[in-house]
């Protein structure tokens, strides 16, 4: 058994980052954070930034910025799931921590829409399901390209320093 898994404090390193995404998750899951609800706050929001935006389009601009959130916030979650498994399982090559990673993200999104499916002014659809594990799957991707792209860089730079 590796010293990771036997100490409470390598534990919660690795995995409070996800516990932390996971509560948010939860928050977010709820009648108050549905589509009627933040309507209002986020027009307000991006017209003080870009302008008004016309009634007619409003509802499509709603729709991406949702769908964005959904992407980007489970991408979030996605780093997070990965950097778990890597750090607490170190004996797993990156691509299993990728796959699991992905894998755990996929289920919690499958969780959050079984439970909206349940609130009166949510919907669950597997839809949300595939966008939040696209933007889990597209953040790894990236994370992992940059990390093999540009840690011979990174050591070049060390190695001329000393």
């Amino acid at each position: 058994m590796s010293n990771n898994r036997r100490q409470p404090a390598s534990w919660m390193s690795a995995w409070w980052p996800v516990l932390l995404a996971i509560t948010i998750i939860v928050l977010e899951s709820t009648q108050m954070m549905g589509s009627s609800n933040t309507s209002g706050p986020l027009r307000h929001l991006v017209e003080f930034f870009f302008g008004k935006i016309a009634d007619s389009h409003w509802e499509t601009v709603h729709f991406y910025i949702r769908k964005s959130g959904h992407f980007f916030g489970y991408g979030l979650m996605g780093l997070a799931w990965l950097r778990g498994w890597a750090i607490s399982r170190p004996r797993l090559t990156m691509l299993s921590c990728a796959l699991a990673a992905v894998a755990s993200t996929a289920f919690i999104a499958s969780c959050d829409e079984l439970h909206q499916s349940t609130l009166p002014n949510r919907t669950g659809t597997p839809h949300d399901v595939l966008i939040d594990t696209a933007g889990a799957l597209v953040l790894i991707l990236a994370v992992l390209a940059g990390k093999k792209l540009f840690r011979p860089l990174f050591f070049r730079r060390i190695a001329r320093r000393a």
